[in-house]
């Protein structure tokens, strides 16, 4: 499946649903078990837990032709597919050539940062870019939806706490992460967590460390690489996160980003406002923002 939460013109209620054979969305609002299924605060983790009877209700409604006429694209606003996760996890130099064109050695061990849960913002949103001189940089990076709580789980067992899988754009701004000697404020300004378009669901992926990874800048492509690059794979992040921190359904990681970022360019390519980027992942979608 792929899951996604959306708008349907005019109104403004927030729905959750799936795509339906690409012909449409199928609204499964209705068997959600929110008190108010039109505010996304509410029982958001049961929309992701896989162990919920939510998801297996949406799809048995997507295996029954005729029960429900799917809404057509031209109608529907898709929105960031987790819109408010309980945790931003970020895996920072998980690919070799990335840690090489950054001057810096690949970690030991997984390298994590977070981000604000209120950076996330969907697909063809605008962001607005950071006050002052912040060298925007883009991050096209695969990222991980936790379906079932992980808390000190064996890495052999970790794939069984994924729910699916989306796009997302690790924006940074360059000045404020290297003035501060850490990484907070630069990888956490307002938007700077694009995700999208859809989750698909962990049984629609065959291998999520054989995909290939883009992102375009205004139409050029300028990370092209294949998550077969990783250097932790999904379950030692997993694990390794859970070790210390328990994982909940809805939280969000982030795997990390191939070569080609801005920064690491000769000469350094800056993002600007009027910008388009677009995270492409094999299988995933396209995320499309703008930078306003």
């Amino acid at each position: 499946m792929k899951l996604a939460h959306f708008r349907i013109a005019p109104d403004d209620i927030v729905r959750f649903g799936a795509l339906h054979d690409e012909r449409g969305m199928i609204d499964g609002t209705d068997l959600l078990d929110d008190p108010d299924p039109s505010r996304i605060d509410l029982g958001i983790n049961d929309r992701f837990n896989v162990d919920a009877p939510f998801l297996d209700r949406l799809r048995a409604r997507l295996d029954a032709p005729g029960t429900r006429s799917p809404i057509p694209f031209e109608e529907v606003r898709l929105l960031a597919p987790v819109p408010r996760p309980g945790k931003v996890v970020c895996i920072g130099l998980n690919y070799a050539d990335h840690a090489a064109e950054s001057g810096m050695d690949p970690p030991a061990s997984p390298l994590s940062f977070s981000k604000f849960s209120s950076n996330v913002v969907g697909p063809e949103t605008c962001i607005p870019m950071p006050l002052g001189e912040s060298d925007v940089d883009y991050e096209a990076e695969l990222a991980v939806v936790i379906g079932r709580r992980a808390w000190r789980i064996r890495e052999e067992d970790a794939m069984d706490h994924v729910l699916g899988y989306t796009c997302g754009n690790d924006l940074s701004a360059r000045a404020f992460q290297f003035a501060d000697g850490q990484w907070q404020r630069g990888k956490s300004c307002e938007g700077f967590c694009p995700l999208g378009p859809t989750i698909t669901t962990r049984e629609d992926v065959a291998d999520p460390h054989d995909l290939g990874i883009r992102l375009r800048l205004n139409g050029e492509t300028v990370q092209d690489s294949s998550t077969r690059q990783l250097i932790f794979r999904i379950p030692e992040l997993i694990s390794h996160l859970a070790a210390f921190v328990a994982l909940e359904p809805g939280d969000v990681i982030l795997t990390g980003t191939p070569p080609g970022v801005g920064f690491a360019k000769d000469p350094p390519v800056r993002v600007v406002a009027g910008d388009h980027l677009e995270v492409e992942i094999d299988g995933l979608g396209t995320l499309a923002n703008t930078m306003s």
